[in-house]
């Protein structure tokens, strides 16, 4: 993955979160969940996406040498 579709896509994402805060209707628990749960799911996205987390769940740390 590239360096601007990883950045595009933080974007939309933004975008598309901020949207659904100001323009949607909700109760301010609601909103602060929907942020959390956002937050999490593009946090583990981008771990996936560095290599950092693979797909058995395992967590790679780089060796510095």
């Amino acid at each position: 993955m590239s360096l601007i579709s990883l950045a595009v896509t933080l974007i939309v994402i933004g975008v598309l979160l901020w949207a659904v805060n100001t323009y949607v209707p909700m109760d301010g628990k609601i909103k602060k969940i929907l942020n959390i749960a956002v937050t999490v799911c593009v946090v583990i996205w981008l771990l996936y996406a560095f290599g950092i987390l693979n797909h058995a769940g395992e967590i790679r740390v780089p060796q510095i040498r």
